[in-house]
């Protein structure tokens, strides 16, 4: 179990949200106004698409990966902004705890992390100024929930304890002669990034049949690097979150196959025969002369 903040020091507190960097600025100041010292803020995301929550919950999982324990996950990505959503802290058994709202953004990273339990946050339990209208939870509720927590507070102590809504993201499918999967990802850069794990093709691959959505099945490289891959050549590689992406060499595959988030692919590929011989006659004692 991670251990409570000590007097003077607290929690990190990450932001992560669709808002923009002006509404992200508001609920800095509202974290700061609540005693959460500046350099214990940071900012994952703010320019996540609008309402993409699918996308959004992939990107919380991958990104907070690496935070400590004692850490503060505050996502905002909220199409129902002061509707019948439930806001929501989830303590996790690895020790970091999270805020936002009750509409499976949270969820994929707190399974990941362990879910302990989950709390309704209560605004009579808050010390803070009174909301300004009903569209802007973040600043107004969830910065300051985050705030206690980051401050000492047990999740506990916040609210009554409630079941988050369950979420899960897609996962790819093996196929007979690859995989079928969809995109959950499309970086600034225009890069696909699917659901395929790329440890499912392996380094004795050169090549993959490869179709996103309607499109014909055609042949790309299998490559390591954008470099090997050449400017202006549609391509598939590794990515960094360890899954398969489909990317042009400077340039951008979203726009070149007319694919975006949730778009299906479909992908095939054939392994080279193993070298044995050069292994084998290495391993193979030599006669002494």
């Amino acid at each position: 179990m991670a251990r409570r903040p000590r007097a003077g020091g607290g929690r990190l507190v990450t932001l992560t949200s669709d808002v923009g960097s002006a509404y992200a600025a508001q609920m800095k100041a509202a974290l700061i106004f609540a005693g959460v010292a500046p350099e214990r803020v940071i900012d994952l995301a703010h320019d996540l698409p609008a309402h993409g929550l699918r996308e959004a919950a992939f990107l919380l999982r991958e990104m907070a990966r690496g935070f400590p324990p004692l850490t503060v996950h505050l996502a905002i990505v909220d199409p129902g902004v002061g509707g019948r959503r439930a806001p929501i802290i989830i303590e996790t058994r690895s020790g970091p705890i999270l805020v936002g709202p009750d509409n499976g953004l949270l969820v994929p990273l707190a399974e990941e992390l362990g879910v302990r339990a989950a709390y309704r946050i209560e605004p009579a339990g808050l010390r803070r100024r009174p909301p300004v209208g009903t569209t802007f939870d973040g600043r107004d509720l969830f910065a300051p929930a985050a705030a206690l927590l980051a401050e000492g507070a047990r999740p506990s102590a916040l609210g009554s304890r409630v079941e988050p809504r369950p979420y899960s993201i897609p996962e790819a499918a093996p196929t007979p002669v690859g995989a079928s999967g969809e995109v959950l990802h499309v970086d600034r850069f225009g890069n696909l990034i699917t659901n395929v794990p790329s440890r499912w093709i392996g380094s004795r691959v050169s090549e993959l049949r490869f179709a996103s959505g309607k499109s014909r099945l055609r042949t790309v490289p299998w490559t390591g690097s954008y470099e090997a891959l050449g400017r202006g050549v549609l391509g598939a590689l590794g990515s960094s979150f360890g899954l398969v992406e489909i990317a042009v060499g400077e340039g951008r595959a979203a726009d070149r196959l007319g694919a975006g988030v949730g778009s299906t692919v479909t992908l095939a590929w054939r392994r080279r025969p193993a070298v044995r011989g050069a292994k084998a006659n290495s391993a193979r004692p030599r006669k002494r002369r």
